[in-house]
């Protein structure tokens, strides 16, 4: 690989490891030599994680249980990755999710939304991302070097129907992206980066129901999602690690503040 892209050596916190997408991610930066912390508030999944990322090869894993809501917590794990390694390289905010109670069916009026789930997913969302971002880009302010990569969505780009919570919140990180990197710029040097990335259409746990149905056929949504997307059909959850890779790598130095979608083209297409 040209050295510009290498993230071989550095030092990656990626949260929400035990998932699906920060699974995809860890096992991608392991192969290229990055030593990563995955972080999962469940034990069961963060282990089965950890025992995968080291079975590959490559970069060191440590595995720490963290809670992104939580100051304390992170500045324990923090502290313990310092105390490893000297240094935080990258951060990438994975951590995060919808829910039911703050999905709203096609026939269903925001007024029936529950607000405790709404409260639970923006704070997901939204605090996962900026809380993290505090406590480590505190240690990459001293080092004057670092890169921080958040995770974005469709939904923070245009409205989409059914997912009032997920879009404000994910709305918001688009914007605390830009806003972190125009501070961290100002303050502490051209270092320190921050980006975030807007995924496309995925297949995974969170939404199967809604765009597959139990005999295997595409729902509604997904025909929409499909005749939307020039380049007809769903990503694979693989496509998102070069982006990410890139964003994190010196390839990247002098782009700070973008919000890069990886949707095969949904985000552009005017359906004429």
């Amino acid at each position: 690989m040209n050295e510009m892209y290498s993230i071989a050596g550095k030092v990656a916190i990626i949260s929400g490891a035990g998932g699906v997408l920060g699974g995809s991610v860890a096992k991608s930066f392991v192969k290229e030599g990055c030593n990563v912390v995955a972080l999962d508030i469940r034990q069961e999944q963060l282990d089965s994680r950890v025992q995968e990322l080291k079975a590959i090869g490559g970069g060191d894993v440590m595995g720490l249980i963290c809670n992104v809501l939580d100051i304390d917590s992170l500045k324990a794990m923090r502290d313990k990755v310092i105390e490893k390694w000297g240094k935080i390289d990258i951060l990438i905010n994975i951590a995060g999710g919808n829910m039911p109670g703050a999905t709203l069916r096609p026939d269903q009026p925001i007024f029936d939304m529950k607000i405790e789930d709404w409260q639970k997913v923006t704070n997901l969302n939204m605090n996962g991302t900026v809380y993290p971002s505090i406590v480590i880009g505190e240690q990459m302010a001293k080092q004057k070097k670092g890169a921080i990569v958040n995770i974005s969505s469709m939904a923070a780009l245009q409205a989409m129907t059914n997912v009032p919570g997920y879009s404000a919140a994910k709305s918001a990180v688009t914007n605390f992206t830009r806003w972190l990197a125009m501070d961290m710029a100002l303050k502490y040097g051209d270092g320190i980066r921050v980006n975030s990335v807007a995924p496309g259409f995925f297949i995974g746990d969170q939404n199967r129901a809604v765009l597959i149905n139990p005999d295997g056929s595409l729902t509604e949504r997904s025909h929409h999602v499909i005749a939307n997307t020039p380049m007809r059909r769903f990503g694979d959850i693989n496509e998102l690690n070069g982006a990410i890779q890139f964003l994190c790598s010196d390839a990247a130095s002098f782009i700070t503040g973008v919000n890069l979608p990886i949707d095969g083209g949904f985000c552009m297409f005017s359906g004429v």
